[in-house]
């Protein structure tokens, strides 16, 4: 098996395979300091691993005695670089231990490994590559956004296991490791802490990533600074931009119940710098109805194609087929309700020019991974339509790409980004302990 600076070296992305023997090198290399658990089981009956760089110091060892982190990585099938920024976050925790005194660091290498076996891209050279072998579950089978929709018990397996991580560990700090195709970095934080923007942007502009400065995800929340942004608390009206998932009923805040705060770090496989505009767009309410309206007509075409494809019997009946399918009439049924935010009286009079580019991405990639989902599918079946919809992805993939010209961001610095604003959260968030 390459070693994880091979794969990062090669711009690879790991697989939950090679996470997991990456992870028993590592304990086996630092057996006093380093434990690997089974955590929990997938759907498909696939291990969760648990890798646990032990506390330093009086707290003691013991996993749930003292102070704990806790590090998912892997949540969203798509977003691969969190399994190996957890893995070289834990090397790197070994060599620098003054975030372990007293504080044991435990990393879920991937949430959702059955997902990631779906989504195969481990190199990915462009936006198009990186859309052929698509998938992104719908919300019902993702392990975090699963509360927030289902009752308790129907919710997945994964997502079991994660919240009693949580309740065992009870972190002080959960951190989730996200990503996006396009666009720039930002974090979404179930608590302020104050001044992380500091050492993020920091970051940011050492490795030339943009900062997300009006992220759709964060549309209306809080945001202490650039690229900060804090969740509305449960309770409030704001629940979250454009999607049925309550976020604050998500796994982000189980934690809450022992007085854990959730840090969620995204940052892009390509970047943008058209997300780091500060500047005041000029008509934001008719570029917002201007996006609905292709967003609209994009969909109708994916619509279109899809009602060519029958339900129920062979060969649809084919597991990884159904799943693609689940996914993509989740992710159609969605976009009815973003066109109505985009174009009612709730649409906003005011606006940056990095939000209407952030609106402009987030629409693109609905339909776009709507159209790849479906592609596999009807490929894999020999579908007569299918060559006019591989066209119809690989243009808007190339569209894509050079409406915010995209530059690709090597997969090293992705994880270095992301290891150092998990770093920063932690010390900011005991600085801020210290301080009250």
């Amino acid at each position: 098996m390459a070693s994880l600076v091979t794969l990062l070296r090669d711009m690879c992305y790991p697989t939950p395979r090679e996470l997991a023997l990456a992870a028993r090198a590592l304990a086996d290399e630092h057996p006093r300091e380093v434990r690997l658990r089974q955590a929990g089981t997938s759907r498909a009956g696939q291990p969760l691993w648990l890798l646990t760089i032990e506390a330093v110091g009086p707290a003691g060892a013991r996993p749930g005695a003292g102070r704990n982190v806790l590090v998912v990585a892997g949540a969203h099938a798509n977003e691969p670089v969190g399994g190996a920024t957890a893995l070289a976050l834990a090397r790197r925790l070994l060599h620098e231990p003054a975030p372990r005194a007293g504080c044991g660091w435990h990393f879920l290498l991937c949430a959702d490994p059955d997902g990631a076996d779906l989504h195969r891209t481990p190199r990915p050279y462009s936006l198009l590559d990186y859309h052929r072998h698509f998938f992104r579950p719908p919300g019902p089978e993702q392990p975090e956004w699963a509360p927030s929709i289902l009752a308790a018990d129907r919710l997945p397996p994964e997502t079991l296991a994660l919240t009693a991580l949580i309740d065992e560990l009870r972190p002080v700090l959960q951190v989730s490791l996200h990503a996006t195709d396009l666009g720039g970095s930002w974090v979404q934080l179930t608590r302020d802490v104050p001044g992380l923007a500091e050492p993020f942007g920091k970051s940011a502009a050492e490795l030339r990533i943009p900062v997300e400065n009006g992220a759709s995800d964060a549309a209306g929340w809080p945001s202490p600074g650039p690229g900060i942004f804090v969740i509305p608390q449960p309770g409030s009206e704001a629940a979250g931009a454009f999607h049925p998932e309550d976020t604050r009923l998500s796994t982000w805040y189980h934690a809450h119940r022992y007085a854990g705060t959730t840090a969620i770090v995204e940052v892009p496989m390509w970047a943008s710098d058209l997300v780091d505009d500060p500047a005041p767009h000029p008509d934001p309410r008719r570029a917002l109805r201007m996006l609905a309206a292709r967003l609209d007509g994009d969909t109708a075409l994916v619509a279109g194609v899809r009602a060519g494809i029958p339900p129920g019997p062979p060969p649809y009946a084919d597991p990884a087929a159904a799943a693609l399918l689940r996914a993509v009439d989740w992710t159609l049924a969605l976009i009815p309700r973003i066109i109505t935010e985009w174009t009612g009286d709730a649409a906003p009079t005011e606006a940056t020019a990095a939000y209407i580019a952030s609106i402009d991405a987030f629409g693109r990639r609905m339909s776009l991974r709507a159209a790849a989902m479906l592609l596999r599918v009807m490929r894999a079946q020999g579908h007569p339509a299918a060559p006019g919809l591989d066209r119809l992805v690989t243009g808007w993939c190339e569209d894509f790409a050079a409406r915010f010209q995209a530059r690709w961001v090597p997969v090293a610095t992705q994880v270095e980004h992301q290891s150092r604003t998990v770093l920063a959260t932690y010390e900011r968030l005991t600085a801020a302990e210290r301080a009250g």
